[in-house]
C-alpha cells in the first residue's frame, strides 16, 4: 500500500530554518521526481520545488529559490526540503507527492503530473 508521510512543519520566527521529510512506503521514491507544494487556506495548491530521479537536480519557484534546497536520500526512501530564511508568506501546508510522468524536474510544477500526496505538514513563521 502506498503512503507519504510529511513531516518536519513547525512554528518558527522569521528568518528561521525547517527541514521537512518526506517519507514513502509501498513504493521506491527513486523512481519519481518528488515535488513539494505548499497550500493556505481557500487557495491552489503551489508547486514550489521539484527533485528529480535520476540525477537529484531541482527546480525551485520563485518564491523558493535562493532560500529553499531539496535533497532525496534513497537508501531511507525520504525526501527533504530544507527551508532557510523563512519568511511570514510561507505560513502554509507543505505536501510532498510523486510525479507519476516524469523523473527530471523540468520546470514549474503541473499538480495533475503528481500522486501519492501525504497529509501535509504544516508550517507557520511568526513573531
Amino acid at each position: 500500500q502506498v503512503h507519504v508521510v510529511e513531516s518536519g512543519g513547525g512554528l518558527v520566527q522569521p528568518g528561521g530554518s525547517l527541514r521537512l521529510s518526506c517519507a514513502a512506503s509501498g513504493f521506491s521514491l527513486d523512481d519519481y521526481a518528488i515535488g513539494w507544494f505548499r497550500q493556505a487556506p481557500g487557495k491552489e495548491r503551489e508547486g514550489v520545488a521539484c527533485v528529480s530521479a535520476s540525477d537529484s537536480s531541482s527546480y525551485y519557484a520563485d518564491s523558493a529559490k535562493g532560500r529553499f534546497t531539496t535533497s532525496r536520500d534513497n537508501a531511507k526512501n525520504t525526501a527533504y526540503l530544507q527551508m532557510n530564511n523563512l519568511k511570514p508568506e510561507d505560513t502554509d501546508v507543505y505536501y510532498c507527492a510523486a510525479n507519476l510522468m516524469r523523473r527530471r524536474c523540468v520546470g514549474p510544477l503541473i499538480k495533475h503530473e503528481y500522486a501519492y500526496w501525504g497529509q501535509g505538514t504544516q508550517v507557520t513563521v511568526s513573531s
